[in-house]
């Protein structure tokens, strides 16, 4: 029966609603953030924020929660020409992906968090990537986590079990899934301090929380607050 897991957290909506997730079905959960160079820096100071707030909110899950991590990966944003890495316009590329797709981001974050579960005998790994709501990111498909699960397991010989309980679910069930964790106060906390503006913007304040409400990450996350919150 596994009992201690590892979140990639970023400090966003999902990320936010996965830890929550977690801290409801694990004794003991750590959280691990990369810092790769993205111009929404903003979210690595949001997740503390988000972290704090957790833990004097929510006694229940003040016990569970264990140490916070940070990882340097500035190489990834060194090698990626992407609008999450460099100050350019959000389009489509020829190839059909949007030019926020980083490449080889999920792969280098799940290893990584591999090799610090192995450290620090975690068994499972939680990440919020998504197949539901569209992003064009090939390293957020079922196929792909299934494939990393095994080659992290073979390749440091520990049986990982890599959890993505937003898989199959769109925005607004994310949202849903937050306020039957943790009620109204989840639902509140994520939007007052939790971070999904891929431009960083922390000034505009909307009923969704903050953002420029223009770029994707904007867009999916008011699109699904909007169905959440619509009348039955």
């Amino acid at each position: 029966m596994h009992s201690r897991a590892l979140v990639l957290f970023s400090g966003g909506q999902d990320s936010t609603t996965c830890l929550a997730l977690a801290l409801s079905k694990y004794a003991h959960v750590e959280t691990v953030a990369f810092d790769y160079g993205q111009r929404h820096h903003v979210e690595l100071d949001a997740r503390l924020h988000v972290l704090a707030h957790i833990k004097a909110q929510f006694p229940q899950w003040a016990d569970k929660m264990g140490e916070d991590h940070l990882l340097d990966l500035s190489v990834l944003g060194q090698v990626s020409e992407t609008s999450l890495t460099r100050d350019m316009a959000f389009k489509m590329e020829e190839g059909g992906l949007p030019n926020t797709f980083v490449p080889g981001r999920n792969l280098l974050f799940l290893t990584l968090a591999a090799a610090l579960a192995y450290r620090r005998d975690l068994e499972v790994i939680v990440t919020g990537v998504c197949e539901t709501d569209f992003s064009g990111y090939p390293d957020c498909r079922d196929d792909t986590m299934k494939a990393m699960q095994l080659a992290l397991s073979l390749g440091m010989d520990k049986r990982f079990l890599i959890e993505t309980p937003l898989m199959w679910i769109d925005k607004a069930q994310t949202w849903q899934l937050a306020q039957q964790l943790g009620g109204q106060p989840l639902v509140d906390l994520i939007v007052e301090d939790t971070h999904t503006c891929y431009l960083g913007d922390r000034v505009h304040r909307h009923a969704w929380g903050y953002g420029c409400g223009e770029c994707p990450a904007c867009v999916l996350r008011a699109r699904g607050f909007e169905r959440f919150t619509a009348p039955a």
